[in-house]
């Protein structure tokens, strides 16, 4: 079982997800940081069929320089009624350059005639065909039997010699594909166990999400004796996406004790997938298993209280196996076991000081019960127990006067915003005039402007993400709002909250935390 392999489809399969566009440069990265993990194989896409995977596969024999990967080729086998030397997209695949190619064949009656609209014996002699051009042409071939699980529901007999047919001709493994993603894990070790016991084939899996069972069903694949196992990071592809190759890694290995990439890469996880989210431009789902942001995030005070004793009490598996790691979170739910702990992490020790983790646990409650989250904003926690722990004074890097917006439309032009801020910073009283295409952004950049003379060092933060939440909608426009603002250092990034009944206020709140966090994690002294 250690032989098994690791196979990503991110760069073809997982490609096709809603919304997800990669450049040639893209998926270049991205196989970079697959080679990073340890995988066994990347499918870099399907060359001739499309000019952008042309070009990744060109490019690739020049820029990639794989340590621990394969890269292989996708395609299809040959048209019905031809030859597959004289096919022009089998013929791409060698040209490719790509030592291995998979290739992806009907082993559904159904799809066969009314898809393909050819006779079953002719699509088995297209996979016949086709597996032995490329053996001859010295690649290794691997064959994705696609729509696999329904065609043995409706005909097992064909889906079993569409199997051997790949196997005879020199296939060195035959993925099993749940293309609809309906199976159920009982299912697919039913058919996996009866398709070993009928064929001489090394079975692989690949599934897909639909029913929410595309990790289990993999995983019961392997049970039953595939050992081949595709899927994508982070769970990416089209409709609910694919196996979250991440997820079934981390799965085989932690937990089944198999040996699928080496130790030190497999720490490398929850970086890679939150590297390839930023590739993708897809923001990393923080309930993501093993590498998600609240992976290992615990809220509640009665949970605190277990961890405070033991980690292992709340937490299936040590993050740092992942290279994540435990996080507490501050919220009304919590005790002073969670703010304890939260001090912990932060480099406070506060055992023992009951009377301050009161005072604090009183001040989170009454905030959270007034509409602040500090669940969802680490860093307004951080100042909040700091300014109780060192003293108020001890991050007081400015002094605010005032602060207005104003907001100026004219006919049929783009409404533009102006905000003066006035502040004591640096021992001088400032006033500064700030612009933009909103009351907040025009706020950011007044504040900023008006700091930088005193504190440089925020030349590098940047506002990056904002969001609003209306949290008592029955009041209408009168409703509080919450408001949470992310800024990020340009290596990484926090949360800030803010709540009022303005909502610019509730900004302003947010704004001065994130730049005032961005001082104390850059370690900038009060001038």
């Amino acid at each position: 079982m250690t032989d098994l392999h690791v196979y990503d489809t991110t760069l073809r399969d997982g490609a096709q997800q809603e919304g997800l566009n990669l450049s040639v440069s893209d998926k270049l990265a991205i196989a970079a940081h697959l080679d990073e993990l340890g995988v066994g194989y990347i499918e870099g896409g399907w060359p001739g069929a499309n000019p952008k995977d042309t070009e990744f596969f060109a490019r690739a024999q020049h820029e990639l320089r794989l340590q621990n990967a394969t890269l292989a080729a996708f395609g299809a086998t040959r048209r019905a009624g031809g030859n597959a030397a004289d096919d022009p997209l089998v013929r791409a695949l060698v040209d490719s350059g790509a030592s291995v190619v998979t290739l992806v064949a009907k082993s559904h009656a159904g799809h066969v005639e009314r898809a393909l609209r050819t006779t079953l014996a002719e699509n088995l002699e297209m996979i016949r065909d086709t597996v032995s051009f490329l053996r001859g042409e010295g690649r290794r071939v691997f064959l994705d039997a696609e729509h696999f699980f329904d065609g043995y529901a409706v005909d097992p007999a064909y889906a079993l010699e569409a199997v051997r047919a790949a196997v005879e001709a020199g296939a060195e493994v035959v993925a099993l594909c749940d293309t609809n993603g309906g199976m159920l894990p009982n299912q697919v070790a039913d058919v996996v166990a009866d398709v070993l016991d009928s064929t001489s084939a090394r079975l692989g899996i690949h599934c897909h999400n639909d029913t929410g069972c595309a990790v289990a069903n993999s995983m019961a694949a392997v049970d039953a004796g595939a050992t081949h196992v595709q899927g994508t990071v982070n769970g990416y592809g089209e409709r609910t996406g694919n196996a979250d190759l991440l997820t079934v890694v981390s799965n085989l290995q932690i937990k089944r004790g198999l040996a699928l990439v080496e130790e030190p890469r497999l720490r490398e996880a929850t970086r890679i997938a939150h590297s390839i989210s930023e590739i993708t431009n897809v923001p990393p789902y923080s309930r993501q298993p093993y590498v998600g942001a609240s992976a290992f995030a615990h809220k509640a005070g009665l949970h605190a209280s277990a961890i405070k004793v033991d980690p292992d009490l709340y937490q299936h598996t040590d993050p740092t196996l992942v290279g994540n790691d435990m996080r507490m979170l501050v919220s009304d739910m919590a005790g002073r076991a969670s703010i304890e702990l939260k001090g912990r992490e932060l480099g406070f020790d506060l055992a023992g000081d009951t009377e301050l983790l009161t005072r604090v646990l009183t001040k989170v409650k009454d905030l959270e019960l007034r509409g602040y989250t500090f669940d969802a904003a680490d860093a307004s926690f951080e100042l909040l127990l700091r300014r109780e722990v060192e003293g108020a004074a001890a991050h007081e890097y400015f002094e605010v006067e005032s602060w207005r917006v104003i907001t100026d439309a004219r006919g049929d032009e783009n409404a533009l915003s102006e905000a003066t801020v006035k502040v004591v910073a640096g021992g001088e009283r400032v006033v500064a005039t700030g612009e933009g295409n909103g009351p907040v952004n025009a706020l950011d950049h007044a504040l900023r402007q008006a700091l930088s003379p005193a504190y440089p060092e925020l030349d590098k933060l940047e506002l990056i993400d904002f969001r609003v939440r209306i949290l008592d909608a029955a009041h209408g426009t009168d409703a509080v709002t919450r408001v949470l603002i992310e800024t990020s250092d340009g290596s990484t990034s926090w949360e800030t909250v803010g709540v009022a009944g303005n909502i610019i206020e509730a900004s302003w709140q947010a704004l001065v935390d994130g730049v005032t966090y961005g001082l104390v994690r850059a370690g900038v002294p009060v001038r």
